[in-house]
């Protein structure tokens, strides 16, 4: 599937709520085509957690609340699913699995448990958006926060669930000017060696 100018929206709106780029949020709200905000948009807001601490996530909801909100607050909520989380963290870390595995355990057993049953066993692998989409949007919000290690291991994620190469260029380009040309030019530069399966 290639890139969008959904996939943009969706792109913006993270990055922005990540940087904690309000006014941007706002505006990516009021632009907001028909039929948007969706699920898509829920799911975008749902995960900022994950890459940027709950008070960003708060102010997110917040934020887009004053601006018209999300859509209908249908019921979304999903149990932590370790299998299903296991799963896609063994997608996008393929080989590489075990070290990173051991990697956070070696931080601290708890956190790992955080990531491997919170992140990705109950916010990254929830229906709604497909996994490619979702590690396009980690590889977004890594540039934006110059996070380099890690955005080279979700450029390569991001491939093995399914994106094109041209997915990830496109990705970050359109978010260049929230990131920065520095840091979009130097994400680009570890797109380029990492963005093969």
């Amino acid at each position: 599937m290639s890139w969008g100018p959904k996939d943009t929206r969706l792109a913006r709106l993270f990055v922005a709520s990540v940087l904690g780029r309000w006014e941007d949020v706002r505006a990516i709200r009021r632009a907001a085509p028909e039929g948007e905000p969706d699920r898509a948009w829920r799911e975008v807001a749902l995960q900022v957690h994950v890459f940027a601490g709950f008070p960003r996530g708060v102010e997110t909801y917040g934020v887009l609340a004053e601006e018209g909100g999300l859509g209908p607050n249908e019921e979304l909520s999903e149990p932590e699913n370790r299998t299903r989380g296991d799963a896609l963290f063994q997608r996008i870390y393929a080989d590489l699995s075990p070290r990173v595995a051991t990697t956070l355990r070696d931080g601290h057993p708890d956190f790992a448990s955080w990531i491997l049953g919170h992140a990705y066993g109950r916010v990254l692998s929830r229906p709604g958006l497909a996994a490619d989409r979702r590690e396009l949007l980690a590889v977004t919000a890594l540039a934006a926060l110059g996070q380099e290690r890690q955005l080279a291991s979700h450029v390569r994620g991001a491939v093995r669930c399914g994106a094109e190469a041209g997915d990830v260029r496109a990705a970050l380009e359109s978010v260049r000017e929230l990131v920065g040309d520095a840091r979009c030019d130097a994400a680009l530069r570890i797109a380029e060696r990492f963005s093969v399966a």
